[in-house]
Formats: C-alpha cells, sequence, structure tokens
C-alpha cells in the first residue's frame, strides 16, 4: 500500500501540488470545500477556477516568469501543460480560455488512479500525515483560525481585485481596433482608443464614482502589482495613462498615429465570445462601472459578463513561519502552497504548489527533502519566502531582484573574442544591457534547473 499525502484547497497550486506528489511514487486524499460551500470570488464546481485574469504573463524565457514556466514545464507540470493545449491568442502572453483550462485540471485530477478526490470543507489542519494547505488568498476562517493558533502569528491580508468580462458581440468594432503593442498587422488584442477629450471625461467620471466601502475592519492595502484602475487614477491623472492605458505602440489605424490613451482587451476564450479588460481590476459598485466604462470609445453599449469586485487576500509572514521546503517551522508535517505561502500571481502559486507536492511526497517516503537552487526562478522565489526580514516582508511576484547579484565575470567569460569586442564602448569598458543580463541569467537558471531536476527524480 502506497504512503499518502493530504492536500486541502483544489486550486492551482493544489492541484500541481497532488500531480507532483502522485509521481513521485505516493497517494494524494485532494479535499476541496466546493460544490457545498463557495469563497466569495469563486463559482465554478471545477477544480484550479481562475478568478481573477485568464493571463499567466509573459512566455518569453528571458523575462523572469516566463523562465519560472520553462523550469516548470522541465518538472513536468500537469498545469503549464494544460495551459498550453488551453491557450488563447495573447500576443507573447501566456493566456488561456479559463474554462476549458480547469475543466481539463479536473479531468485529469480525477481520472488519476492514485489521487482521491473529497468534497468537504476541512476546518482543521491534520496532524498525523504529511499534509499540505493550498487554500488560496481566501482561506475559510476556520482553517485560518487553525494556522494562526498553529503558527502564532496573526496573519496579513492585503486586497486584489478582478477586471470586468464583456461579450465580444456587445463591442462596436467600428472604433475598436485589433493589434499587439509594437507589432505589425492584426494582433491578439482589442483596442480601444481615447483622445484626450475622452480621456479627460473618463477619468473624471471614474474619479466621482462610488466605490465599495471597505469593512470596519478591513485595511486599504493592495497589492502594487494589481492595483484598482480608480486608485491608480488617485495616484494622479495621467497614472492609468503610464499604466494598463498606455498608447505607445498601438497606433490607430484610422489616423496612422498612437492616440492619447488606449484601453486593451484581451481574449476569454478560445471562440472569441468574451474579452478581459486588461489592467481594469476595479473596486467600483457594479452601476458605477456600467455606467463609467460605457464612455470608452467602441464600449458605449458593452454587456458585461462578469463585473469587477474586490475580494481578501490572506498570506503568512513567510520568513518567520516557514522553511526553504515550504514546511512549517512549528509543524513540519504541514507545508503551505500558493499564494498563501506569500507569493503573488498564478505562476508562482502553481510554482509553490509544485515544491510542496514534490517534497510532502518525499517526507512520508523518508526521502531526503529538496531545495530549489537560488539561481533558478524557483530557488529565487524560495530565497524571497524564507531569507527577507520579517518586519518588510511582502508577497511578490518572481522578477530577477529577487536573483542572487548578476556575475559580470561569468557573463564576460561566455562570450566570445567577437562577442566581448563587439559589446566594448568607450575606453574599452563592457557594455550590458538588461537584455543580456536576462538572456544571461535565463540560460543559467534553465542549466543549473536541468541538473537539480534529476535529483528530484532520484
Amino acid at each position: 500500500m502506497k504512503e499518502n499525502i493530504t492536500i486541502i484547497g483544489g486550486g492551482l497550486a493544489g492541484c500541481e501540488a497532488a500531480w507532483q506528489a502522485v509521481h513521485q511514487g505516493v497517494s494524494v486524499t485532494l479535499y476541496d470545500m466546493k460544490p457545498a460551500k463557495f469563497s466569495p470570488a469563486h463559482s465554478s464546481e471545477n477544480l484550479a477556477e481562475l478568478v481573477c485574469s485568464n493571463s499567466m504573463r509573459s512566455d518569453d524565457t528571458t523575462s523572469a516568469v516566463g523562465l519560472l514556466k520553462e523550469e516548470m514545464r522541465q518538472l513536468n507540470s500537469l498545469l503549464m501543460n494544460v495551459a498550453e493545449e488551453t491557450k488563447v491568442p495573447a500576443g507573447k502572453a501566456l493566456a488561456v480560455d479559463r474554462e476549458k483550462f480547469a475543466a481539463a485540471i479536473t479531468k485529469r485530477i480525477s481520472n488519476h488512479p492514485d489521487i482521491t478526490i473529497i468534497r468537504e470543507e476541512i476546518s482543521h489542519i491534520p496532524h498525523n500525515e504529511p499534509t499540505i494547505l493550498a487554500t488560496g488568498p481566501l482561506t475559510s476562517e476556520p482553517l485560518t483560525a487553525a494556522l494562526m493558533k498553529l503558527t502564532g502569528q496573526e496573519h496579513l491580508s492585503f486586497y486584489d481585485a478582478i477586471a470586468p468580462i464583456i461579450s465580444a458581440d456587445s463591442l462596436d468594432r467600428s472604433i475598436i481596433f485589433q493589434a499587439s503593442r509594437y507589432e505589425d498587422g492584426p494582433g491578439d488584442y482589442l483596442n480601444c482608443p481615447m483622445n484626450k477629450e475622452e480621456y479627460l471625461r473618463f477619468a473624471d467620471a471614474m474619479a466621482k464614482a462610488d466605490t465599495v466601502p471597505l469593512h470596519s475592519f478591513e485595511k486599504k492595502k493592495y497589492f502594487e502589482g494589481c492595483l484598482p484602475i480608480e486608485v491608480m487614477l488617485e495616484r494622479g491623472i495621467d497614472t492609468p495613462r503610464f499604466g494598463p492605458m498606455k498608447p505607445v505602440g498601438l497606433p490607430d489605424p484610422r489616423l496612422g498615429h498612437d492616440t492619447y490613451a488606449v484601453v486593451q482587451l484581451r481574449m476569454e476564450d478560445r471562440e472569441g465570445n468574451h474579452y478581459n479588460m486588461v489592467g481594469f481590476q476595479t473596486k467600483l459598485t457594479y452601476p458605477s462601472q456600467k455606467k463609467v466604462f460605457r464612455l470608452i470609445p467602441g464600449m458605449e453599449k458593452a454587456h458585461f459578463i462578469r463585473l469587477g469586485s474586490i475580494h481578501r487576500n490572506t498570506f503568512v509572514c513567510a520568513p518567520e513561519i516557514l522553511d526553504q521546503t515550504l514546511q512549517v517551522k512549528k509543524q513540519p508535517m504541514l507545508f503551505l502552497a500558493g499564494q498563501l505561502s506569500g507569493v503573488e500571481g498564478y505562476v508562482e502559486s502553481i510554482a509553490m504548489g509544485l515544491l510542496a507536492g514534490i517534497n510532502a511526497a518525499r517526507l512520508a517516503l523518508l526521502r531526503d527533502l529538496v531545495i530549489p537552487p537560488e539561481k533558478t526562478a524557483h530557488g529565487a522565489l524560495i530565497h524571497h519566502l524564507t531569507n527577507r526580514e520579517v518586519k518588510r516582508f511582502q508577497p511578490s511576484n518572481v522578477n530577477y531582484s529577487l536573483f542572487p547579484s548578476f556575475d559580470k565575470q561569468a557573463y564576460k567569460a561566455s562570450l566570445s573574442e567577437t562577442e566581448l569586442n563587439a559589446k566594448k564602448g568607450r575606453r574599452n569598458r563592457l557594455r550590458i544591457g538588461k537584455r543580456d543580463k536576462a538572456t544571461f541569467r535565463s540560460k543559467i537558471a534553465l542549466a543549473t534547473m536541468e541538473k537539480w531536476v534529476k535529483t528530484v527524480k532520484g
């Protein structure tokens, strides 16, 4: 009989953890409270439901998040494989048809002979076998209380928001044009152009619109990478124009040049029936959203499939609570994964599920636990979670600032004499651009990960 581990939470991290664990040679009991109970942000009975954007961001392996995805592919990530199968056009980003993605994950997990899914809410943390808590940013109150009691540390929380989704047939394509930034020809995004007058009218209406108030016990603590559009506007009239409404590289074909501002819409499903408002997370009230967003050129008659909303995100103070193996220091049989562990973003959450699944299985099998090298994207995230000053810890997406310092000498040694001479500038100094650094870091990380994968499989 195989050793068993328990996973609580059937979201992105929990499903990836289950897949990795069974491929280490254990069986898995996966608990998910849906459909008996739904969190405020969930509505589907499927596992691995995407509740915010349908984008997993850049797929360029020289970007930190693209690198993280490629490392997961080396580790045979279920979710990365299914994302590839269910992707929709999104330029250089990896975006998926959210319903097909969740349905495919649910089918793979449900059909695996070594995974048992139990659809019920768990209100306590098991102590008798390796357990992964992957309940996400909306962990239920009973489990949050149990985790707080276990760790002795009051949990931290911040808030992010969901962007609206619009029916494609309600959009005015005589105004909206199709293009990806800086690319010729029809791209993967729909673009709603605005002149200065239209932008100022839109900004004024949004500034005066009603928002959903926070409860008296809640603090306004948004994640900087997912600010509500109206909060951006509070920081300055042009802040949205230098953010999600940036018009650069998107010339209006009717005018032949860039406009004052642009609202981009990204495909939500493969059929192109629904589109997501890129970067338009919001806490405006539902009536305000309909009124304000219909001021956007081409969206005057927009039919909203889903309106934006705001929700709580819960995470632990990882440097104080977690070891590099993602084990809770005070209870080594317990692992935390996903956003609850202190990372931000779909891809990062999946990556932590992947690592937790491997290590929980190895603990059950009495094998040595593994820690990814710091030069890899996985290792950089683990380092962020466990080596920052406690008072300064904040959840983070993966980025190159989390990696070890750039090794200029190693980079120089990697160049041929011809390449070296080509990169020398005035006074014979070596010029290293941002792209050069990213490409070199990515190359080193993937080579390092390739070697580490053999350790994981051994």
